[in-house]
């Protein structure tokens, strides 16, 4: 999933799909986003394929819905809560590789536009971003 994640983030969400991306890279929003859309947009077809593949001979359709909505969990815990920190529940962890996902994100959201961003994916960002800082 990390690798449709990375795909959708960079091809769809910077690109045809910006109008409801891009109040997600201003600075200082609140509440809901046009960009909170998308959870739609993708529980759709982890509910379709779920239903699908629960009621017919193609069991493999259940799976991959399952795993849509494990990541969508993992999406909500990791993006939301824990680098947006839209809710307040991780907010004093020291984690290295929790640090390592928040500093990659920072890095994305700098650039404001719709173009030249970098780090799109979740949960497997490059090495760099883990490193202490040299004294």
């Amino acid at each position: 999933m990390e690798g449709v994640s990375w795909f959708t983030h960079k091809f769809i969400m910077h690109g045809f799909g910006w109008y409801l991306h891009e109040d997600h890279h201003q600075p200082k929003y609140q509440g809901f986003e046009k960009n909170d859309a998308f959870f739609v947009v993708f529980a759709i077809p982890s509910m379709l394929l779920i239903y699908f593949g629960s009621n017919t001979e193609y069991t493999y359709l259940l799976y991959i819905g399952l795993g849509i909505l494990c990541y969508g969990i993992a999406y909500f815990l990791v993006h939301d809560v824990l680098i947006h920190q839209r809710f307040k529940w991780f907010k004093n962890t020291n984690n290295n590789y929790l640090r390592g996902l928040r500093k990659a994100h920072k890095i994305h959201h700098k650039n404001m536009g719709k173009e030249d961003s970098q780090c799109f994916g979740m949960l497997f960002v490059p090495f760099k971003y883990f490193q202490k800082p040299k004294l």
